[in-house]
């Protein structure tokens, strides 16, 4: 038998010698791979809590501003109570970006119908133009109580627009109905004394009571999320331990559906479409503009891996280091929806109704869908399927 040759007991060896680096190298980039993921799944855990603490802090100084507005109900404190709902709003908004993402607060008995649902039928409440007698508020026979439980349990009750707690009905409260033009650029006009015994509209002290216990349910559902999301809290939990690019996939198709779907299409688009103000996020108080800032800054959050003082790894670094060139555009056009929505007129109905400034908001809107395609496709990148629409 012919012996082979030297080289060929070389070739052989040098081939051996690089599948096992090239296997090596595949091994060391696979573990360098998981443990990326898993730290930006723990940096969004950490940005999910930190975030809802500041909701609940914010809630808890808005409790305090009713609470003094209502012991002593004048328009310095009334004025006050409005300032504190809206700083509420400024962590609460952000806080959409959890939501679409599997997690508690929109899961089958999540809170988020009894904390931010709208738009809200004003009439439900309390009074409205044409109707000084409508509402729960203005119906002692029917709800001889005002207090937490009967009020939860009437939310959503013989319809979706049947909204009696949350943000939004405290909202309503403050401001009352928005009346006016959108070019005249004025919010809902309710007068504190509609507070005050013998004041501006009756059964004075049942919307005092209303708003206390709207105010208290605020902080009770809030303080569900964070008992989730807190170091060892029961969702908390159940998050970290899940596959990780199931729980990837949860993050990203949060961020994505909120912003193709919910933010573009159903607070941006049908109000823009149909041109009219009752279909606007915060209606009542012309706050509208900054929802709408505030839900794109806590997808940049989620995005960016950074809120506030928290800090670390992020979906923006993982799908880059993976591919740079997909991860520089998505990076570009989450900053040209930030570009598209903060140029928006304010307030936002007056950003529909004015010729001149539809347009912009147009532009905004097919920013927005145009970023939740780019997540889809930074989770194809990684693996995952993603997706940006409604759930049924």
């Amino acid at each position: 038998m012919k012996k082979p040759a030297i080289g060929y007991y070389f070739l052989s060896i040098l081939t051996l010698g690089i599948l096992s680096c090239s296997s090596d190298d595949d091994l060391a980039a696979a573990d360098a791979l998981s443990k990326d993921k898993s730290a930006v799944i723990e940096n969004y855990a950490t940005i999910v809590y930190k975030n809802y603490q500041d909701a609940y802090d914010g809630a808890k100084a808005l409790q305090a501003a009713i609470n003094k507005f209502v012991a002593t109900p004048n328009q310095e404190n009334f004025d006050a109570a409005k300032t504190a709902w809206k700083e509420s709003r400024e962590s609460y908004g952000q806080t959409e970006a959890f939501r679409f993402a599997s997690g508690p607060i929109d899961d089958s008995d999540g809170p988020e119908g009894l904390l931010n649902a709208w738009p809200l039928d004003e009439n439900y409440v309390d009074y409205v133009s044409g109707n000084a007698n409508s509402g729960i508020i203005n119906d002692p026979v029917k709800y001889p109580t005002i207090d937490k439980a009967v009020l939860e349990g009437l939310n959503e009750k013989g319809g979706e627009k049947n909204i009696s707690i949350g943000y939004h009905a405290i909202e309503f409260l403050l401001w009352g109905q928005d009346n006016s033009s959108p070019s005249e650029k004025k919010s809902g006009l309710r007068p504190y004394t509609d507070f005050v015994d013998g004041g501006t509209a009756s059964n004075q002290s049942r919307r005092r009571a209303y708003m206390v216990a709207c105010s208290e349910l605020l902080l009770d559902h809030l303080q569900l999320l964070l008992d989730d999301w807190k170091i060892g809290g029961a969702y908390r939990t159940t998050f970290l331990a899940l596959d990780k690019d199931i729980a990837l996939r949860n993050i990203l198709t949060g961020i994505s559906t909120l912003g193709k779907s919910e933010l573009a299409g159903e607070r941006v688009f049908v109000a823009y479409d149909n041109q009219n103000q009752e279909d606007e996020h915060s209606c009542f108080s012309d706050n509208t503009h900054r929802d709408l800032r505030l839900n794109l800054a806590g997808i940049a959050n989620v995005y960016r891996g950074r809120y506030t003082s928290v800090s670390g790894s992020s979906l923006e670094n993982l799908i880059t280091k993976k591919n740079a060139k997909l991860g520089a555009a998505i990076t570009a056009q989450l900053t040209a929806a930030e570009t598209a929505v903060n140029a928006t007129a304010i307030p936002f109905d007056y950003a529909i109704s004015n010729v001149s400034e539809r347009p912009k908001v147009l532009t905004a809107v097919n920013a927005l869908r145009a970023l939740g395609d780019k997540f889809v496709e930074g989770g194809k990148e990684l693996g995952i399927t993603v997706s940006s629409n409604l759930p049924e």
